[in-house]
C-alpha cells in the first residue's frame, strides 16, 4: 500500500514537472524525464512504472521517433474525455481525430489506419458527434471528402482557405473589393495630383505670358511713381504706405486678364529618390485602422497575397529605396485620379460597355474597337440589299459624324 501511494505521489510530481518544462507539444525522452529530479536515485524501473500509470490515465501520450520512444503530456480535461469513452474502438477513433489537429482527418484515413470495419467506425463517429467531442468540417483542398475535427478546435487556414473563403467557397466579391482598396491606397501614396490651368481659349504658355508684368524698355518710365520725392531722398516708408501703392495703382490698370479655369487633374510620379512608398506593413495598418474588415483578421501575409496579384496583373510594381521595399502604381501619367468606386459610379454601361475592373489604366481604343458594329443589336441582319445595311445604318452614320449614338427604332 505504501509503494502504491509513493508511486501515485511520484506520478503527480512527474506530470507537473513535465508541464513546467514545456508545452503539450514538446516530446520528452527518458533522459529528459530522469533529469527532472523527480524519480529518486535515478531508478529506471520506478520511472517506467510511473510513466505506464500516466499513459493508462491518458495523461501521457507515447510517440516513436528516430531517437527512440518519447512522451508528451496531455491536459487533465482532455484525458478525462478519453477515460469517459465506452470502449477501445471509440477511443482509437477519437485519438486519430485528436492527432490530426486543426487540419482535420478524412474518415477513410481513419478506417484504413485502424483497419476497422466500416459499420464499427461509423458507430464510433456517430457516438463522438452526439457527445460533442468531434464535428464534421469542409476542407477547401478536398471538398468532396468527409472530414472530422475536434469540436473545440478552429479549422486551420490550410483547411478553410483562410480569409479568402466563406463556407468553403472562394469569396471573389470580398477579394475584388479589397484589391480595389489596396490599389487606391498605393495610387494615393505613390503619386501626386497636378491641377494644371490655362486661360480660356489660350494655351498654358500663352496664359502665363499674358499674366506676367511687362518690363519697360530701358530708360523709359511710364506713369508716375507714388511718393517719388520720398523715394529719391531714400526715406524709408512704412508697410501701410507700401500696401497703399498697390491700392492706388489698381484703378490705373487697363489690361483685363482672361479668366482661368482649372485644368483636368493628372497624376504624376514622385521625384527620384522618394523614400516613403507604401509597404505591405503600411497597407495592413491602413486596413486595420480603417475597420474595413471588422469580422476578418488579415495578416501581413494575407495583404502580401493581394499585392502579389496586383503585381502579376501589371497594376503595381515594387520599388526598393535604402533596403525598404515599397510599391507604386504603373503607368502613372495615364492613371485616373478617381478611386475605383468613383469610376464605377460614373461609368455609363451604354457608352463604355461592360467593364470587369476599374483598377489601372483604361484599355486603349482603336477605330475598329469604337465602331458601333461590335455591339450592334441587328448585326446578324446587316447586309447590302437587306433591311439593314452599312449604307443606311444610323449607328454607323452618327459614329462617322462624331455624334453620340442614340437609341432609335429601326423599321425592318
Amino acid at each position: 500500500m505504501a509503494d502504491r501511494d509513493k508511486i501515485q505521489i511520484l506520478k503527480d510530481a512527474l506530470y507537473e514537472a513535465a508541464k513546467d518544462h514545456g508545452s503539450d507539444q514538446r516530446l520528452f525522452t527518458q533522459r529528459d524525464l530522469m533529469d527532472m529530479q523527480v524519480i529518486p536515485q535515478d531508478n529506471i524501473g520506478l520511472l517506467i512504472q510511473v510513466i505506464q500509470i500516466l499513459c493508462d490515465e491518458k495523461l501521457f501520450v507515447g510517440n516513436t521517433t528516430a531517437s527512440g520512444l518519447s512522451w508528451r503530456w496531455r491536459s487533465r480535461e482532455d484525458a478525462k474525455k478519453y477515460t469517459s469513452l465506452p470502449n477501445s474502438e471509440t477511443m482509437m477513433v477519437y485519438a486519430m481525430v485528436d492527432e490530426a489537429g486543426a487540419d482535420g482527418i478524412w474518415n477513410r484515413t481513419i478506417k484504413n489506419k485502424l483497419n476497422m470495419a466500416d459499420h464499427v467506425m461509423k458507430g464510433c463517429i456517430k457516438y463522438l458527434e452526439q457527445k460533442g467531442l468531434i464535428a464534421s468540417m469542409k476542407n477547401v483542398e478536398h471538398p468532396n471528402k468527409k472530414m472530422y475535427i475536434k469540436a473545440n478546435l478552429r479549422p486551420s487556414d490550410r483547411a478553410t482557405g483562410g480569409p479568402w473563403f466563406t463556407e468553403g467557397e472562394l469569396d471573389t466579391a470580398f477579394i475584388n473589393e479589397l484589391q480595389e482598396i489596396v490599389f487606391d491606397f498605393i495610387k494615393q501614396k505613390s503619386t501626386y495630383t497636378s491641377h494644371g490651368g490655362a486661360g480660356v481659349g489660350t494655351t498654358g504658355a500663352a496664359a502665363g505670358a499674358q499674366q506676367r508684368e511687362k518690363i519697360p524698355k530701358k530708360g523709359v518710365v511710364q506713369g508716375t511713381i507714388p511718393h517719388s520725392e520720398d523715394v529719391s531722398k531714400g526715406t524709408k516708408r512704412s508697410a501701410g504706405e507700401i500696401s497703399n501703392d498697390d491700392t492706388a495703382a489698381a484703378p490705373a490698370t487697363t489690361t483685363t486678364a482672361k479668366k482661368t479655369r482649372p485644368g483636368k487633374p493628372q497624376l504624376l510620379p514622385l521625384p527620384s529618390g522618394y523614400k516613403s512608398y507604401p509597404t505591405v506593413s503600411d497597407i495592413a495598418k491602413f486596413i486595420h485602422h480603417a475597420g474595413i474588415t471588422n469580422n476578418t483578421t488579415l495578416s501581413e501575409a494575407d495583404i502580401q497575397q493581394l499585392v502579389d496579384v496586383l503585381y502579376y496583373d501589371g497594376l503595381v510594381e515594387p520599388v526598393k529605396v535604402n533596403g525598404r521595399k515599397g510599391y507604386r502604381v504603373t503607368r502613372i501619367p495615364k492613371q485616373d485620379p478617381r478611386t475605383c468606386n468613383q469610376r464605377r459610379l460614373d461609368h455609363d454601361p451604354t457608352k463604355g460597355g461592360i467593364v470587369t475592373s476599374f483598377m489601372g489604366v483604361e484599355p486603349s481604343a482603336s477605330g475598329l474597337m469604337e465602331a458601333p458594329c461590335g455591339r450592334c443589336p441587328v448585326y446578324d441582319m446587316c447586309e447590302e440589299g437587306g433591311p439593314v445595311s452599312p449604307s443606311n445604318c444610323v449607328y454607323f452614320r452618327q459614329w462617322l459624324d462624331g455624334d453620340e449614338v442614340k437609341e432609335q427604332a429601326i423599321s425592318i
